[in-house]
């Protein structure tokens, strides 16, 4: 018998052995079948940390359609401004903000404004401040050598979907932040955003003008899709126009990236605001 109160996995021991003799271990017998019962187990058990980080990279994987041509543009725009691929894939690997990344490589020139890049970098980044002071009541009972790393792999997706996932876990009584399912979400971002950038960087000179291409609506796309995800009600997301209206306006008057902050400041004071009337 199983522990009272937990799921069997999905796999039976006829399973195992079957699998055991088509992965070639009939020699080895009870014990290998055992070992690969176990394995399977504990990779498909519900609610293990193992299963947790598959749901992950399988709730994130729709999201690659449109980030993976967007990181083969940014690199091929860096590999035609001169950057090799190990130098983007430092760049991104260090600096995980597609936005300012992208600012990033139309900065860079001969000799390299790095006061400028940098100043830039942290306007277009200030946002990440927001999302992580919404994400970290979340995160108080981790400890802070496991909270530091995976707040250096957010990013708008990751920070999206590891939210929708809180909102879902509050709902059903469990611990909010789940760190196996945010884990999934980053990897495959990560890996996939660096990967293809560094892969666009080296191919980046074969190519033309490749915003003729028309992938610049890739990463929109993917915004309207978590946008989708976590919307509620027209009233709940009065913030989201407030701060779309301000975002624009300042595009439109001031010149920059004022726009980034604004949008992010305006909207976490529009929400605030209504939350206190309510």
């Amino acid at each position: 018998m199983g522990r009272p109160g937990r799921k069997k996995g999905i796999f039976d021991m006829k399973t195992a052995e079957n699998l055991c003799l088509g992965f070639g271990c009939r020699r080895k017998g009870f014990f290998a079948k055992v070992s690969l019962f176990k394995f399977l187990n504990k990779m498909t058990h519900p609610n293990s940390p193992q299963s947790e980080f598959l749901r992950g990279i399988k709730e994130c994987s729709p999201m690659l359609i449109g980030l993976l041509p967007w990181a083969l543009i940014l690199g091929v725009q860096g590999g035609q401004k001169g950057m090799s691929w190990l130098e983007m894939l430092m760049m991104t690997g260090m600096n995980f903000a597609g936005g300012s990344e992208f600012a990033a490589v139309n900065l860079w020139t001969n000799p390299l404004p790095i006061l400028i890049i940098a100043t830039v970098t942290f306007m277009i980044n200030s946002r990440h401040i927001l999302m992580g002071a919404a994400i970290a009541p979340y995160m108080r009972d981790m400890p802070l050598k496991k909270a530091m790393p995976a707040l250096f792999f957010m990013c708008d997706e990751s920070w999206a979907l590891a939210f929708a996932e809180i909102q879902k876990r509050k709902a059903m009584g469990l611990p909010a932040f789940n760190m196996p399912f945010y884990a999934g979400v980053c990897f495959i971002l990560y890996t996939t955003w660096i990967g293809f950038a560094a892969f666009g960087a080296a191919v980046g000179p074969m190519f033309g003008d490749v915003a003729a291409w028309g992938f610049g609506m890739a990463f929109p796309a993917v915004f309207l899709v978590l946008l989708r995800g976590m919307w509620k009600s027209f009233k709940a997301a009065r913030p989201w126009f407030v701060s779309l209206i301000v975002a624009g306006g300042t595009y439109l008057s001031v010149d920059g990236h004022w726009y980034v902050p604004m949008g992010a400041i305006s909207g976490l004071l529009a929400a605030y605001l209504w939350g206190e009337k309510e």
